[in-house]
Formats: structure tokens, sequence, C-alpha cells
């Protein structure tokens, strides 16, 4: 909450929300973290809620403080595959960052192995002009109950994460519009996007699929309300990040913004989509941020998925070639597990894991039968990944962005995921169909595809379809044209 505060009704055509204008203030608080100045500074709120201020501004505090721990020890947490993610390490908690790159490494909280004491800020600090500070709170004890716990298996609900919360403040040279986005997190570009140009035109007005019941607006809107961080270019990632903030795996990143993308396709009154449509823009505004500061993707599992449509989503629905457009060096994780080829079972979209812990080559061009212990690993994670793909690939199709998305194979790979019956079934052999094809993990995007996938057909597609290809152990993209295979 701003110190001194005042309302006012922006009266702006395209806006419903009630804006907190600019005032004088010496410390804001949000998500339970405080900020305090060593004066009155010139404050506001973005349209999603985030804070800025026109600085330079000094800082002088942050409650909760970082500091030491003084609670007992957690214990160590190990990843699935037994490496160490999180000790007992008393140095810090509740750090702050201004993160002008993406890196592997965060000094947020010292239980965390990726924990680095000279990323963390130490205050009285001075916040520069087109810096942003990220503050967090850190969870006492784990495990926690995630965010999106309702969306995930029973021994999925709580996980080991050191981080609870995090908020954003944001220093500018001068006030930004009413309507105005936060600008991205990473980095010292902090260009301002304004709500009066979303082209709300672009969403198509579908009709809900008889039967299927439309998740609640208000969970899918909490789900994204909160900064989404994406700093830590590392597996560390599902160890650290806010547990009360955002998904803390890939999978989840796919699941909630693609269903937010299927819902927000309704034919729903636009007032309805509206905190929906900013909580999605903004999203993709901070992953855009990263990718412009060197951040990739890569495929590694099941960490990376979500990250690409939702940067398309942002740049379409404001209509900006800028933000739509992504460096041509960005590697997004569903580009680089998918590709075309000759499946042993007769695919020609297939999957491959591209890496884990070492360069994996593809698997789907073997015999099941003769797959060794990486095969069945890349296997696994095809399972995965690809049942949170459908959702973001139908969105992406509905609203006619398959040339924009400019790699075909992961749209016909979803295809032949999707398919109700198994289109390879004659050579399967003793290797069945996994049960999980043939849909996604959420009803109503199965509910979705099944009611509209069929006429999103009719579009262009991409004209740089590429693969990726393992030399040793260095890779790159090369040619893959769909004709070709």
């Amino acid at each position: 909450m701003i110190s001194r505060f005042c309302f006012v009704f922006v009266s702006l055509a395209l806006l419903t929300q009630t804006k907190v204008r600019a005032d004088q203030a010496t410390s804001v608080t949000q998500y339970g973290i405080t900020w305090t100045f060593d004066k009155s500074y010139t404050v506001g709120k973005f349209i999603t809620g985030d804070y800025w201020v026109v600085g330079p501004v000094k800082i002088i505090s942050v409650d909760p403080a970082p500091a030491p721990s003084v609670a007992p020890p957690n214990g160590t947490f190990k990843s699935r595959y037994g490496v160490t993610a999180l000790i007992d390490d008393p140095r810090m908690r509740n750090g702050s960052m201004i993160v002008l790159k993406p890196d592997p490494n965060q000094g947020y909280d010292s239980r965390a192995k990726n924990y680095q004491p000279d990323l963390s800020v130490t205050f009285p600090c001075t916040l520069d002009v087109n810096r942003s500070i990220i503050s967090t709170i850190s969870n006492e004890t784990f495990p926690v109950t995630v965010l999106v716990s309702d969306l995930l298996w029973r021994g999925e609900k709580q996980s080991a994460v050191a981080l609870k919360a995090a908020a954003i403040l944001t220093c500018l040279d001068k006030e930004p519009p009413a309507d105005a986005f936060r600008p991205p997190y990473t980095g010292t570009d902090k260009p301002i996007y304004e709500a009066k140009n979303i082209q709300w035109d672009l969403l198509p007005k579908l009709a809900a699929p008889p039967g299927a019941t439309v998740p609640s607006w208000e969970q899918y809107e909490k789900y994204m309300e909160r900064p989404w961080l994406d700093n830590i270019d590392s597996w560390m990632y599902q160890f650290t990040m806010p547990s009360d903030n955002q998904p803390i795996y890939g999978r989840e990143w796919g699941r909630v913004t693609g269903i937010a993308s299927l819902m927000l396709d309704l034919d729903v009154p636009q007032q309805q989509k509206e905190k929906l449509t900013y909580e999605m823009i903004q999203l993709g505004i901070d992953l855009q941020g990263q990718a412009k500061n060197g951040r990739n993707w890569k495929g590694d599992g099941g960490h990376w998925t979500g990250r690409k449509w939702p940067i398309l989503f942002a740049g379409l629905m404001l209509g900006d070639k800028d933000l739509q457009t992504v460096p041509p060096e960005t590697i997004f994780a569903e580009d680089q597990q998918t590709y075309y080829g000759h499946g042993f079972l007769g695919q020609t979209a297939l999957f491959q894991i591209v890496f884990h812990t070492v360069p994996l080559p593809p698997y789907q061009e073997k015999d099941p039968a003769t797959w060794d212990h990486d095969d069945q690993k890349s296997e696994t994670y095809r399972i995965t990944d690809s049942a949170a793909w459908s959702e973001e690939a139908l969105a992406a199709l509905l609203m006619k962005t398959k040339h924009l998305w400019n790699h075909d194979a992961f749209f016909d790979y979803c295809d032949s995921w999707m398919s109700k019956d198994d289109p390879f079934a004659a050579k399967r052999g003793a290797t069945p169909r996994p049960p999980q094809e043939g849909k996604t993990m959420d009803a109503f995007p199965d509910a979705m595809w099944n009611a509209y996938r069929q006429s999103a057909s009719d579009q262009p597609g991409g004209t740089d379809n590429t693969k990726w290809v393992w030399q040793g152990n260095q890779g790159s993209y090369v040619p893959d044209p769909k004709d070709a295979n």
C-alpha cells in the first residue's frame, strides 16, 4: 500500500478497473514486501498492480529484511535423480536481486545450492532509473503447497521450494501512462506498452463446447496475477521460485498459459477477459525481456515448456512487431524438441529430448524394443512435455499464428499426439500406445481441441522449419523442410 494515497477513476475507453494515480510516498508494499525510501518519491501502479517509482531512488530498507536465518534447519532435499538441491545454509533469507541478465545462480536464498552472495542486494541501495528490484519472502519450512496444486497429482501438490513470494519495484525517469504495463524486470531496457493498444478483435469468440466445464476465471486470474520469475537459467529453478507466485515446473507453465488462452478465445464479455488478458500480456513482456537479454529455454526434460506462446500472444494483442519478434538465436523447448524425420512406427513429426545431463540423440527412429536407458528416459519426458503442449498449440492456431510460430513440426507433432485413433497401431507390436496419448491432462482443452482444431487448419505455416542436430557436444539447427520428409 502507498503510505499516503488516493484513488481516481480513469475513463480510458478500454479500461474498466479503478487505478491508483501517481502520488508521493516514502514506502510502498506489495505481497507482504515493503520497500522504504529515504524521502518521499513519486510512485504509482502499473495496470497489473506492480509498483513504479520515479527515481533514482534510495531504498533504505526492505521488509522482511534479507538476513541470516534463525529458524531450525530444514534438512537436505534432492532432485528425483538424487542430485542435492537444497541444503542447510542459514546465510540468507528474503533476498533481493537486480537482474540484468539471466543466470543459473541467484541471490535470494542460501539454502538453494545455486546461491551466490554477490548477487544479493544489500541495503541501503540506490535503484537507478531503468532498473527493477525483485524482493522476496523465503519459506521458513518446507515442503509447502504450491500455487497450482489444484492441477497436480497428489504427490506433486507440495514441494520443497525456498521462496514463498516475490514483488517487483521498477524505477523510471518519469511517470508512465495510467494504462501502462510493467516493463520487463530483466535488463535496463524498459519499454512501456499501453493497454489502450490491445486489439481485442484478435480474440476469437467461440462457444464453449457442449458439456464442457469452463475453468474458474477467478482461479486462473489468481494463478497469473503475481510476477512469474524466470531469471534462473537452471533446473534449480523448480526448487527456488516463489511458491505463492507461479508454477515451479514447465509442464504447468504450458498448461496454465494454454488453458488461459483458450478461455480468452470464448464468447464472453470483454470485461470478463480483461484481467486475464492483462496478465498474459505481462508475462509475455517479461519473457521477451529475458529473450532479449540472452535467455534460452532449451530442451532439458520438462523444465522450459510454455515460454514462447506468451511472447507471441503479447506482441499480437498489442500490435507490436518488435514484441512478437524474438532474437533469431533464441531457443524454445517446444521447437528444439520437435522435428521432421522417419519414425520407426511411421511417424513423420517426432520428439527428441535433446539434452538431459548430457546430449541425447533422437530415439523415435529406433525400434522401441531396442531402446536403452536414455531412450526410455526420453520417452518419459515426451509424455511429460506433450501433455502440456496441445493447449498452447491450439491457442496459437485459433489466433491464426502458425506462420508466426514458424516451426511446423511442433503443430504436426501435437496433431499426432492428440489423435483419438492410433495412426501407428499396425507397427506397435508388443509396445502399446501410451495411455496418455490422445488427450491433454485437462478436460477443458480436450473439449476445445475436439470442437475447434479442425476448423483452425486452413492457415499458412512457417518458412524456416529447422531441426536440432548434435555433433559431439555441440549442437545447432539445420534446415528441416516438411516436404523433404
